[in-house]
């Protein structure tokens, strides 16, 4: 977990893209997202596919966007970490990022990484 939580931090902070495949609303399986959520084309994660990223701080959905990585959701019981990324100048604190992602986090032992 320490190699993968080093690879995500490299990410706090940073300006990135995200395609969005699964927008607020989505139901996947009578799992509802409640937020934007997607991936950085070509940059891979733990699993082999594209580094996944919850997006928070906006209320519609959307294809993509471009924003800043505010922490990351690293899962102790998993090799599927995921980036959080928000506006540019908006912040969370760890336990809202916690509770705005535990839709989904709520199946694994996770903890939020920040800054």
């Amino acid at each position: 977990m320490d190699s993968r939580a080093s690879i995500l931090r490299r990410f706090l902070g940073q300006k990135v893209h995200v395609v969005v495949d699964r927008p607020i609303g989505y139901d996947h399986k009578g799992l509802i997202y409640p937020v934007n959520y997607g991936y950085l084309p070509g940059v891979p994660a733990g699993d082999g596919e594209d580094q996944d990223a919850y997006i928070l701080g906006v209320s519609v959905p959307l294809t993509q966007f471009e924003g800043r990585v505010i922490g990351a959701a690293v899962r102790k019981d998993d090799c599927e970490d995921k980036l959080i990324v928000a506006p540019e100048g908006m912040t969370f604190s760890r336990e809202q990022m916690a509770n705005a992602v535990a839709f989904q986090e709520q199946f694994f032992d996770t903890h939020i990484v920040l800054p």
